[in-house]
């Protein structure tokens, strides 16, 4: 059981560390780049993106994140350790709404809409859609980016705990001698 929780702390450590990473490069590399080009741009490179972004190699990571996390607290119990169990449910917790509902709740919705509409010919008005949308995704970007950042803090903090032996009866303690 011990091996068990060890390799499901280690894929819950991947899998948050994983998801946060992809919501950290938005934030400090990607959305700033497209801020920088002409929205005309801009808004054709993010629809792309964001039509490019369902694939099977971000879906474990973005949807198996909280549900492994949550599978790790569970064998963590089973294995006797409170302190990994405890921390490994929070990340679940805390990505599972600050990750991923939020995403689906807020991101998603607002890509569906950029995705809908035609990239004006005319820089005002296609700075007008780019200016409504890239601050408000990129406030609901760093809460998630915050969150995932949190879950993995959890998941690392569960890993180590799973290293700590957790029955102090093996624990052998030190006697002075006796004369």
């Amino acid at each position: 059981m011990i091996l068990l929780s060890r390799l499901s702390g280690l894929t819950a450590l991947l899998l948050t560390a994983a998801i946060f990473g992809f919501f950290y490069a938005w934030v400090c590399s990607t959305m700033w780049g497209l801020d920088q080009l002409d929205p005309r741009i801009a808004i054709p490179a993010m629809q792309a993106m964001n039509d490019s972004v369902r694939n099977q190699v971000f879906a474990p990571a973005f949807f198996a994140t909280p549900f492994v996390c949550a599978v790790t607290a569970l064998i963590s119990g089973k294995a006797g350790n409170p302190w990994a169990a405890w921390s490994f449910l929070a990340a679940a917790v805390i990505y599972g709404l600050g990750g991923m509902v939020l995403t689906m709740a807020l991101n998603v919705p607002m890509n569906r809409a950029l995705a809908q509409l035609a990239v004006p010919e005319d820089l005002t008005e296609a700075q007008a859609i780019w200016q409504a949308y890239s601050p408000e995704w990129q406030t609901y970007n760093i809460l998630r980016t915050i969150a995932s950042g949190l879950a993995v803090l959890c998941a690392g903090l569960g890993l180590l705990a799973l290293g700590l032996p957790q029955d102090n009866s093996r624990t052998v303690k030190y006697a002075p001698a006796q004369n």
